[in-house]
């Protein structure tokens, strides 16, 4: 039944069952609201790579469902596009359509790195593993996330900053003064608002300052259905004859992804703690770290036989979760069955691609906010002590090897490795090899 009160009462310990408390209709908000948070990134990753963005939206979608039910319905995370292999991406492809079934099939065996890394978290215990991914090593490389791209955030909100300013305004006092329903859908109202201040002006006077408002040309040559191109840049088209096969290429993009993955491993492990300390659940140990990491694996090379990019739990949606306080995770389930419908409705599509880029950067630049301010959190929280020289100088070439690689990605021959695949390799041997490494967890074993 549809609960039609319109007050909501937040308790402390945030909205576990969200049925329950708000109801459906609401529930479906929540999550159309976690849809336009992943967006932004999710979307620009294959415009960056030449991927196909419905195919990228129905594996991010998937693999969502998928995780929800491998972490037994306890973990409000969206796996969406991922930054970390950008870089190995553009080395293998540039871009270049009859290239990208090589990407898909780095990324498929990406995501068996990450069961790889869930078997022996399960069989040697998580206090063991977590010696190798301590907070130190896990809470920079998350906040890193968002750094790199807060540049892409601003070059957003840049093409309209007036927009941007009513996103950003919006979302601010939403979460200040908002209460009940409307305090829960700061990135739905931050969109909705700005959106209808931007339609107005363009049926107005569509130069008003000079600035570009809303483009509605999308709408001109939309598709009210089709099927994705999942054979486009599938490596399975390798065995259809779709595609001629490179064993040198294979080698290459193989042994690259599997390389990057640990960046997105470190990033599965910051997130699950940044999550579960948002929800003030310890998620680690219940459902366990490993079935987060099979989650994240089993999502990432799905979208690779489905010809999608590499996935990878999403901060922003961790962002939205910590704002909001609503942690069922039947939200991103949600979120998950609406980005494979949109896949599929080019009306929808055109819809989501009329939003200025300057309202989801706008929007994006708060989340990204928050995720580095959670990777503070974390610190605090596990008492992390920065006057300790060796935390210090962990941090510190974590960080700057991440925002300056990304700006200049390290290449070996015919390799090439972004600012997140660098900094989380190089902070995990530093932390093995470094003296002093003292970090004791302090949770329980993982439940199955």
């Amino acid at each position: 039944m549809v609960k039609s009160t319109t007050h909501v009462e937040i308790p402390e310990d945030g909205i576990r069952d969200g049925f329950k408390q708000l109801g459906m209709a609401k529930m479906l908000l929540l999550g159309c609201q976690h849809v336009f948070a992943m967006f932004g990134a999710t979307v620009l990753v294959p415009l960056l790579t030449g991927f196909s963005v419905s195919v990228t939206l129905f594996s991010c979608g998937l693999g969502t469902v998928l995780y929800f039910f491998i972490t037994k319905k306890k973990m409000p995370v969206f796996l969406g596009s991922s930054f970390a292999f950008i870089s190995a991406a553009l080395s293998i492809a540039n871009g270049e359509g009859a290239l990208l079934p090589y990407v898909a099939l780095g990324t498929f065996f990406a995501g068996l790195i990450y069961l790889v890394v869930a078997f022996f978290v399960k069989q040697l215990g998580t206090a063991r593993i977590m010696r190798i991914f301590p907070p130190v090593v896990t809470a920079p490389c998350v906040m890193l996330l968002a750094l790199v791209l807060a540049d892409t955030g601003v070059a957003d909100c840049s093409t309209n900053w007036v927009l941007a300013g009513i996103a950003i305004i919006t979302m601010f006092v939403v979460n200040l003064f908002g209460k009940g329903m409307i305090k829960l859908l700061p990135v739905l109202l931050a969109v909705a608002v700005s959106y209808a201040v931007g339609a107005i002006v363009t049926l107005i006077d569509p130069d008003f300052l000079g600035l570009t408002w809303i483009d509605f040309s999308a709408f001109g040559q939309v598709e009210i259905f089709r099927v994705p191109p999942f054979m486009s840049s599938s490596p399975l088209s390798f065995l259809t004859g779709g595609a001629e096969f490179d064993f040198n290429v294979a080698a290459n993009a193989v042994i690259t992804f599997m390389i990057v993955s640990l960046a997105g491993v470190v990033n599965t492990v910051g997130v699950t703690a940044a999550v579960g300390a948002a929800c003030k659940r310890n998620f680690i140990v219940d459902p366990g770290l490993h079935r987060s990491l099979i989650g994240d694996g089993v999502g990432t090379s799905v979208a690779g036989l489905l010809g999608g990019f590499a996935n990878t739990t999403y901060s922003e949606n961790t962002g939205v979760v910590s704002m909001t306080k609503v942690y069922d995770a039947r939200t991103t389930l949600i979120a998950g069955i609406f980005s494979i419908l949109l896949s599929f409705f080019g009306v929808f599509d055109a819809f989501i691609n009329t939003i200025p880029a300057s309202i989801l950067g706008g929007i994006s630049t708060i989340l990204y906010g928050t995720i580095v301010v959670s990777g503070v959190s974390t610190l605090m929280e596990e008492k992390v002590n920065l006057s300790n020289p060796r935390n210090m100088l962990l941090m510190a070439i974590i960080l700057i090897f991440g925002l300056g690689f990304e700006a200049h990605p390290l290449i070996i021959g015919s390799f090439e490795f972004g600012g997140l695949a660098v900094s989380a390799f190089v902070g995990i041997v530093l932390n093995l090899i470094l003296p002093g490494n003292d970090y004791i967890y302090q949770g329980q074993g993982e439940k199955d």
